[in-house]
């Protein structure tokens, strides 16, 4: 799998632009995801063993400086045990990998992204002006930004965790990235990286801000960020970005053959409910809210090729499972209704 933050739509709408400080990184970018996209076959890992032993309780992260190369990993410029670094990019990779183990280990119980203590490694500078940061199937991987439309890619601790989700959820469900299975990939990385933020910064559901890739946006960029779970569609609206595209609801749901049938587009939906759901039920939307979303997703009965109703359905049978007919299978019945997915 070779999962990317920012969505192939809005970098291919900065390659139309007249300016070559704004097409030339984005054009540069497109065309080198879509070689990382050819070579990175798509694989299940359920099959792979795991390690032997007790997972530790601690992560294990080791970080790389790619150089402003495309070489990867790079030279090794950072271990577990070492002191802060003096590069921002570093220190800020390495916290978020850390808040990303902490939340999955304290939250539900999973030893690093694979639940058996897989070391997390993660590549900084990668790229010349790259505007991307993405998870390929073993690392983490962060471009610096163009310094106009984008900057670092490690400033933003739920995108790491979005990117990270992507290795889980290989680990587990091992999602299709095609059409509404694909959507639900990206809106389950959306949701952990969103609950990652939240944990980290201590903040209840209705203090959250609910975005995604907040502060990522250069300063000229009329936007907040790259998608808002709590309002699909009004992350931003720029010249230069165009206007976010996510719908809310299925009666918005975007037909295209772009994006592998729109999976940033349509992750809207699915993330929207599980706002609805958070904000129902409020408190901590790691406990409630994302235990529902975490079981469903890692039980076991979630078809590779789930469609936004087979999961609705099981996350109301996930919801029943764990609290009965009470308020949390109330909100999860509600939240989907509001959005337009059948549950039945």
């Amino acid at each position: 799998m070779f999962c990317t933050i920012i969505p192939p739509h809005v970098l291919d709408k900065l390659a139309q632009s007249e300016d070559a400080a704004t097409y030339e990184p984005a054009r540069r970018t497109l065309e080198h995801d879509a070689f990382l996209r050819t070579q990175r076959r798509i694989t299940t890992v359920r099959g792979v063993a795991a390690p032997t032993g007790t997972p530790s309780d601690k992560p294990v992260r080791t970080l790389y400086d790619a150089g402003h190369q495309e070489t990867l990993p790079g030279n090794k410029v950072h271990s577990e045990t070492d002191k802060p670094s003096k590069d921002k990019s570093v220190n800020q990779a390495h916290d978020a990998l850390g808040a990303t183990f902490e939340l999955y280990l304290k939250a539900y119980g999973r030893h690093s992204i694979d639940d058996a203590g897989l070391p997390l490694n993660a590549s900084v500078h990668y790229g010349e002006k790259y505007d991307n940061a993405f998870w390929n199937g073993e690392q983490m991987v962060f471009g610096d930004g163009d310094g106009n439309l984008f900057g670092d890619f490690t400033v933003s601790v739920d995108v790491i965790g979005h990117e990270l989700t992507h290795g889980v959820t290989q680990y587990t469900a091992n999602l299709e990235y095609f059409g509404q299975s694909g959507a639900l990939n990206e809106s389950i990385s959306d949701v952990f990286g969103c609950l990652i933020k939240q944990y980290s910064l201590g903040q209840t559901a209705d203090q959250a801000d609910w975005l995604i890739g907040a502060g990522l946006l250069g300063p000229t960029i009329h936007g907040t960020a790259l998608r808002s779970m709590k309002a699909p569609g009004t992350a931003y609206d720029d010249p230069q970005l165009g206007k976010d595209p996510q719908p809310a609801v299925m009666a918005d749901f975007v037909r295209t053959s772009r994006d592998n049938g729109g999976v940033h587009i349509n992750s809207g939906i699915p993330n929207h409910a599980f706002y609805l759901v958070a904000s129902a039920l409020g408190g901590n939307a790691w406990e409630r809210a994302g235990k529902i979303w975490y079981s469903t997703l890692t039980g076991g009965e979630l078809a590779t090729d789930a469609d936004f109703a087979s999961f609705a359905r099981l996350t109301v049978k996930t919801a029943r499972s764990l609290y009965g007919d009470g308020n949390e299978t109330k909100a999860v019945l509600s939240a989907w209704s509001q959005v337009g997915v059948p549950t039945s």
